[in-house]
């Protein structure tokens, strides 16, 4: 239990250290939205309809910046050779991992995207669903995105091929969460919705581990 609470920080730590880490995500998630009601004109009543999808969209990209530094600096420094060798099991570690990334740079962005959403033209009382629906979506996309970084271990152009991997496992948070908020503009419940992205989560969280700790294995061999 130790060892991985020194991970985790050490992962907070590395989030927060150097270029590309929640600042830059922020800070890009919310120049995109901004850009695109310039690029829109400006109408609020033309982006309303497409504000919770063009947010999910903006979130998917921003949660990508920072996933080529999650294993390729360990895996170029040697440490992750030692956390392999280490006493945590290799899945613990990439799941210590996932959720390092989340919590450094997903609960940032979902902190960001009300303001987001609502520059987009949303309701302000979607706010707190804005903000629930994608604090749970950033965990998803952080599971997943780990998966994609170590399937992209050791490659080159790594950052490229992360993001060629991970856009198609992208799909399903962003049509489940741009779907919660669009229920809830039109008074409908966005349970269903939440439901599904949940599930969606839960389901990258089991295979996510395994099929990372495999990856990162084959990259080492």
């Amino acid at each position: 239990m130790t060892a991985l609470i020194i991970l985790f920080r050490r992962e907070l730590t590395l989030a927060w250290s150097g270029g590309g880490g929640p600042l830059l995500a922020c800070g890009f998630f919310l120049c995109l939205t901004t850009l695109v009601p310039l690029a829109a004109g400006g109408d609020p009543a033309g982006l309303r309809p497409v504000a919770g999808g063009v947010a999910w969209l903006a979130l998917a990209l921003s949660s990508i910046l920072s996933l080529e530094r999650l294993f390729e600096r360990d895996h170029e420094d040697g440490m992750l050779d030692l956390i392999t060798l280490g006493p945590i099991p290799l899945e613990l570690v990439v799941l210590t991992k996932a959720g390092g990334q989340w919590l450094a740079v997903g609960v940032p962005l979902a902190a960001t995207a009300p303001v987001a959403a609502i520059t987009l033209g949303l309701p302000p009382e979607q706010a707190p669903l804005v903000a629930a629906s994608a604090l749970v979506g950033a965990l998803g996309f952080a599971l997943t995105g780990a998966l994609g970084a170590s399937l992209a271990l050791g490659s080159k152009r790594g950052g490229l091929l992360i993001a060629v991997v991970v856009l198609p496992l992208f799909i399903p948070p962003v049509v489940f969460g741009a779907g919660a908020l669009e229920r809830a503009v039109n008074g409908l419940s966005p349970g269903p919705a939440l439901a599904l992205l949940t599930a969606y989560v839960l389901f990258a969280a089991v295979i996510t581990p395994f099929a990372g700790a495999a990856a990162i294995r084959n990259a080492q061999g």
